[in-house]
């Protein structure tokens, strides 16, 4: 790796790490063998909300060639967000890197990164591709969203599992809170508008995904790519009313093959829900609850250092 990153010249990287990763002795060790090999690392630890903000608004006044988001999902939400409020087009910012060190690493498990430290940072050698974000106003609220919005079944589970339990089992831990809920799941009712689509009723689950998956592990958008200018809609609805049926489906024929069947598929510019009571969404983790959301894919808000083969990318594997 020492050979390629002389090839390609010193790099100004910055890293935000989240706060959790900070005693990651194997991350310093390869940290330090970067500065030897003679890419510039500056590392910014996040504490507090705002911190990630900061460090990206000090990332574009420095000029920096990209900015690692070092943690899970959530805080690759937080770094993509602080960059995409950047009055300024994708071209004059940071690319944006992933180093998985979270929980699930959803995006990053869906994107083909390595979870080998120095094969994540080799990425940085890669020309950087223009991505999409996902522009999400929840009554009047501005929020963005890197891999996946979920609302419904999943997203109660994802909010409410215990975090002791997700750094001792990881994504099995959300298996375990799901299958703790399942007797108190309880049906949404809303409204849905689309590109050449409308549809009202009660449903069990939704992803709206510029990414593929969340939650640990669960596929909710299989087809989405982050360069096509078009989010990704699955809506499960309960079967027959009853939302016992359609979890005895899923659990029957199997996640994956249960959700092609009772589910709805679509792409779409845009997609506008309205609930008749608050709904939660989970963007990349962080919980957003409104009666009114209305999502946008902002094609090639950002470039991002993703593999060659990646499977989000339009012309990937």
């Amino acid at each position: 790796m020492a050979d390629a990153l002389r090839h390609a010249g010193a790099r100004h990287v910055g890293l935000i790490l989240n706060g959790k990763a900070a005693a990651d002795e194997t991350l310093r060790t390869t940290v330090n063998a970067l500065r030897a090999e003679g890419m510039r690392v500056d590392v910014r630890v996040t504490w507090e909300h705002g911190d990630a903000a900061r460090y990206v608004d000090e990332a574009v006044a420095a000029g920096m060639d990209a900015v690692v988001a070092g943690g899970g999902d959530g805080t690759l939400r937080e770094v993509a967000a602080a960059l995409a409020t950047h009055d300024a087009p994708a071209e004059a910012l940071p690319a944006l890197a992933v180093l998985s060190l979270g929980t699930a690493n959803d995006f990053a498990t869906a994107a083909g990164i390595p979870a080998e430290q120095q094969a994540a940072f080799a990425l940085l050698r890669i020309p950087p591709r223009a991505v999409d974000l996902l522009s999400v106003d929840a009554d009047g609220q501005q929020h963005w969203c890197a891999n996946l919005a979920s609302g419904g079944f999943g997203t109660v589970v994802t909010t409410e599992t215990n975090e002791q339990l997700k750094k001792t089992l990881g994504g099995l831990a959300y298996v375990i809170s799901g299958l703790a809920r399942v007797g108190r799941i309880e049906p949404i009712r809303a409204r849905f508008a689309a590109d050449d689509f409308a549809w009202s009723g009660d449903f069990i689950a939704l992803g709206v995904g510029n990414g593929r998956q969340a939650g640990g592990g669960q596929v909710l958008c299989p087809d989405a790519r982050i360069d096509d200018g078009l989010l990704d809609l699955t809506l499960v609805p309960t079967l027959e009313g009853e939302v016992a049926a359609t979890l005895g489906t899923l659990i029957a024929e199997g996640r994956q093959a249960a959700l092609e069947r009772v589910s709805t598929r679509l792409q779409s510019r845009w997609v506008e829900i309205i609930a008749e009571r608050p709904l939660t969404l989970n963007l990349d983790g962080e919980p957003v609850e409104a009666t009114a959301f209305r999502i946008v894919c902002v094609p090639g808000r950002l470039r991002m250092h993703l593999p060659d083969a990646c499977p989000l990318l339009s012309s990937g594997a």
